[in-house]
């Protein structure tokens, strides 16, 4: 299905209703339990169906895991070569090595290039993250409001072609020994940067774009079971083959630092690149299957009046309390009542009573979102402490940055045995582990993760050669005894971690928001990575020998209040949770409601 128009809209949606919607005989196209075609029902479920039924997922078309391919190779070149840039920046050329960053065979010296040390190597990876991450911003408002997701992907995926070459060019040795290195490199993380931006906005909205189910259906399996199709779990489902592939590509770290180590820093760079061409492949071969949902360039600007709206008719008060009276002051059936229906002063109201609702569910979400950079200091934030932790660590020939790779094969082992496994059984036990019981594990996981480190910082300075001055110690071997093995825990944990919670923020991010702003509300999810990378550059000036255990101390007391705060505050957005993917997240279905996914 190519491109439409909208004038087209009413006919593609009479056609996802006859072809994907229609339980009775033909739930079998879409599901992933085959059904029985002559006892399907094409209804919603009942409250006690609700209460007693199993969920199951309905199935995902294979565009959508061509996209994730697309993910894939995205994330796969990202990871691979910014995995790499700490040690690029923070360490020099190592004595004795061939001149392209690689260090001495059978040495414990560490990769290196610049030489410029923690706080600049900290700063500088710390900016790009901090970009990268608000670069979807823009990234979601062009694909809403002019471009569409697919074409967005496709110029942010020329682009970041441009900013690998440039970056390949930068690890070259003659570059790196004539120290003309700096310039290109960090040209080529800010031009990689506006590419990342346009891609991760859009790739899991546009995998989710393509499952036509978006409310509750009974049916009946062939088993003779009767169940209900969710949209909750469907979007679950695909969130997990999105997140899924951005792990499968993360895991190319452990290529590309023994790539640093051993070869030097062409080859770590120049992997990525070969691997980032398979997506324009992918995007051509899915350029006419795709569903592509059509821009809608008034919905910024009216979720903008919106919100004006509600400020001018209740005033601030009203705001921070909230409730029915303070949303139901945009809608156009009270405005109606309340000023009469011509009333000129509001006759540029372009939006209705059911889209006023979906403002109302996603601003809900966005506020729980604010909590998301704490959780990502943690998860990663001070990495770049942990692999100069590892530094000082005895690693026989292993990279210093090695482990950081259990982090994404954690989360390949982990994911499907969640989502295929725990949850379905919770679920059959009638144990509710709802969105918010998810993401307050994540936080306690991640603050355990914190604990750990800290107390591993504490024993490297205690049994390195230079105490409490370890990352920069030339005595003896220059590194304690302790291996940088029993760093496995620093991440593990924040994997599973990311499943509870990033994982369960773009269900929320997908699920609560409208159609037409779904890049950009999953854009802000995002931008909360952009805010952590931010809060640790104002204090990586700090991140200096002997005081590098109180990172950790900090951000593990602010994962545990965080945890406790956001059950306080959000524990009863479970309860709405239900009524979301229940119903629908987009319109109204039955007895006045609608599942036209273009609405």
């Amino acid at each position: 299905m190519t491109e439409y128009s909208k004038d087209k809209k009413e006919e593609l949606t009479r056609s996802r209703s006859d072809n994907n919607d229609d339980i009775g005989g033909h739930i079998g196209d879409f599901t992933d339990e085959k059904s029985d075609g002559g006892l399907n029902e094409d209804r919603l479920p009942t409250d006690d169906e609700r209460a007693t039924l199993r969920l199951v997922s309905a199935s995902i078309p294979w565009p959508a895991y061509a996209i994730a391919i697309v993910e894939f190779a995205e994330r796969a070149s990202y990871y691979g070569c910014t995995g790499a840039f700490f040690n690029f920046i923070q360490r020099p050329l190592p004595a004795g090595g061939n001149g392209a960053g690689a260090t001495p065979a059978g040495s414990q010296l560490t990769p290196g290039a610049l030489g410029l040390g923690i706080p600049v190597a900290t700063a500088l990876t710390t900016s790009f993250a901090f970009v990268a991450y608000v670069f979807p911003i823009f990234g979601g408002i062009l694909a809403d409001t002019k471009w569409g997701r697919y074409k967005t992907i496709c110029v942010g995926t020329a682009i970041g072609a441009i900013s690998h070459i440039i970056l390949l060019v930068a690890g070259t040795p003659k570059i790196i020994q004539g120290g003309h290195a700096l310039a290109p490199f960090v040209v080529s993380i800010f031009v990689l940067q506006v590419g990342t931006g346009m891609i991760k906005a859009n790739v899991a909205p546009l995998m989710a774009d393509q499952v036509s189910i978006k409310a509750q259906r009974v049916t009946t399996l062939k088993s003779g079971e009767r169940v209900i199709l969710d949209p909750g779990v469907t979007t679950q489902n695909v969130m997990l083959a999105y997140y899924w592939s951005i792990n499968l590509g993360a895991f190319l770290r452990l290529g590309t630092s023994y790539a640093e180590k051993r070869i030097g820093y062409w080859l770590s760079f120049l992997v990525p690149l070969l691997i980032f061409l398979v997506m324009p492949a992918v995007l051509f071969l899915t350029y006419k299957p795709l569903i592509k949902m059509v821009p809608q360039g008034s919905v910024i600007l009216d979720s903008w009046n919106v919100g004006k709206t509600v400020i001018s008719r209740g005033g601030l008060k009203a705001a921070i309390k909230g409730g029915d009276d303070f949303w139901n002051a945009a809608k156009p059936s009270r405005i109606a009542t309340e000023r009469g229906a011509n009333d000129e002063k509001y006759g540029w109201i372009k939006w209705d009573d059911d889209f006023v609702d979906e403002i109302r569910r996603t601003f809900g979400a966005c506020k729980l979102f604010a909590f998301l950079p704490i959780f990502f200091i943690g998860d990663g934030g001070l990495g770049g402490i942990q692999i100069s932790q590892a530094g000082s660590m005895t690693t026989n020939g292993a990279p210093n940055d090695l482990l950081s790779n259990f982090n994404p094969i954690t989360i390949l082992v982990m994911a499907p045995v969640l989502n295929y496994g725990i949850y379905p059984y919770l679920r059959k036990i009638g144990i509710n582990f709802s969105p918010i019981r998810r993401i307050v594990a994540g936080f306690i996981f991640v603050a355990a993760s914190m604990v750990i480190s800290a107390i591993l910082q504490w024993r490297v300075y205690e049994t390195s050669p230079c105490g409490y001055y370890a990352s920069t110690c030339t005595i003896g071997t220059t590194v304690s005894p302790l291996s940088i093995w029993i760093q496995m825990p620093l991440y593990t944990l924040p994997a599973i971690g990311e499943l509870l919670v990033i994982l369960t923020s773009y269900e929320l991010a997908y699920t609560r928001a409208p159609q037409q702003m779904k890049g950009l509300v999953f854009s802000l999810v995002l931008f909360m990575g952009a805010l952590s990378s931010a809060l640790t550059l104002i204090v990586s000036p700090f991140f200096l020998d002997p005081n590098l255990i109180w990172p950790f101390v900090g951000v593990g007391v602010g994962c545990v209040i965080s945890a406790i705060l956001i059950w306080l505050f959000f524990h009863k957005m479970d309860e709405e949770e239900g009524t979301v993917v229940a119903i629908g997240a987009d319109r109204p279905i039955d007895n006045g409601r609608s599942d036209d996914p273009e609405k």
